[in-house]
């Protein structure tokens, strides 16, 4: 029962997540597109597993010791959507490249990439490579139809690099109005297809982002999609974005109710440390899963400070669960997740890739 788990844990509803993993696999089933998840969001094996055993083509992982831990799911094909540049990672691309039938790798400008050429030499490996389009998160990948244009030239030029297909990161998609994340999408997908009829009609196209993939999966020209947030959900995607329902959310925060300084504020014993710093555009760090008007709204290390027009029925000593603003860095705060079904403890899950940031 959850009256005996310790507080502050993290709560995975396996069932949810069942239902979750299933809906945008059958999405991109039905739409002969390839999934690839992140695994940034979850981080766990088993999560991983389920995926794969769902349908997924391969995993999308952000940094080599990522990619490391999740070869033990068993995954045969790995994208790494990150700038790699360190000669000193020759020997574990090497490594990592002998354990999968295909690793693929991301070229993020013509800078990047004369880097990337000289770790891949050194690893003597010629490589699959995405390369990356910016569409307007302005963040890493080529500025424009030109841009793209030249960067692909430049992967084409270079002896240890495989062109493969393009890839975006539409993550300020996130951004948009509440319930017009279409509109963005739309402009993602216009430009996207607009750089791959310029470059080759046959060459691959793959958008990531858990607010579009569902969209993105069912349009014309797209290869794969590389959702990640997807498995749990969390305030961004329910209210902020509207793509989940409510009854979807399968991560919370299970938190004890510690102190009530005053009848307009509770304090749980989960803070920054758990919830991480961020917060919604309307500044809510959480919000109870119940539905009460109950919110957390500022953050101290180890305190949740809780607001709401219905705060003053909480009572020290009651637990509540948690939906966080974003689940991502949530997770990777975690040695362990507990596992529900209904009510009851089910498993307890390492969160295997926690901390891999090289």
């Amino acid at each position: 029962m959850l009256q005996n788990i310790p507080t502050p844990t993290i709560l995975i509803d396996r069932d949810r997540l069942h239902q979750n993993i299933k809906r945008m696999q059958n999405v991109c089933t039905r739409h002969s597109v390839q999934l690839w998840p992140h695994i940034k969001t979850h981080k766990m094996l088993e999560v991983a597993r389920m995926q794969l055993d769902a349908g997924a083509a391969g995993l999308c992982c952000a940094k080599l010791g990522e990619a490391e831990v999740m070869v033990e799911s068993g995954v045969r094909s790995i994208f790494l959507a990150h700038s790699l540049v360190d000669p000193l990672q020759a020997p574990r691309i090497s490594a990592l490249a002998e354990r999968l039938d295909a690793l693929i790798l991301a070229v993020t400008s013509e800078a990047q990439a004369d880097a990337l050429e000289r770790v891949l030499s050194a690893a003597n490996l010629k490589l699959p490579i995405m390369a990356g389009c910016d569409t307007g998160l302005g963040r890493e990948g080529a500025r424009g139809v030109e841009g793209a244009l030249r960067l692909v030239k430049k992967v084409q030029s270079l002896p240890h690099m495989v062109l493969k297909g393009i890839y975006t990161h539409e993550g300020h998609s996130y951004s948009s109005p509440t319930g017009n994340y279409l509109d963005t999408a739309k402009l993602v997908y216009r430009q996207m297809m607009e750089i791959k009829s310029q470059i080759d009609e046959d060459i691959e196209v793959w958008p990531g982002c858990s607010v579009t993939a569902a969209w993105m999966a069912q349009q014309e020209g797209i290869t794969a999609v590389r959702p990640g947030t997807y498995v749990f959900g969390d305030l961004s995607l329910t209210v902020t974005n509207l793509i989940m329902q409510w009854e979807d959310l399968a991560a919370t925060i299970l938190a004890t109710v510690v102190d009530r300084p005053d009848v307009k504020l509770a304090l749980l014993d989960a803070g920054s440390k758990c919830f991480t710093s961020d917060k919604t555009p309307l500044g809510l760090s959480g919000s109870l899963l119940d539905g009460r008007d109950i919110h957390v709204t500022k953050l101290s290390e180890e305190h949740g400070w809780v607001t709401g027009s219905e705060v003053n029925q909480l009572k020290i000593g009651e637990r509540v669960r948690v939906v966080p603003a974003h689940v991502c860095p949530v997770i990777n705060l975690t040695d362990e997740v507990v596992v529900i079904s209904g009510d009851c403890v089910v498993d307890r899950w390492k969160v295997a890739a926690r901390g891999k940031v090289q």
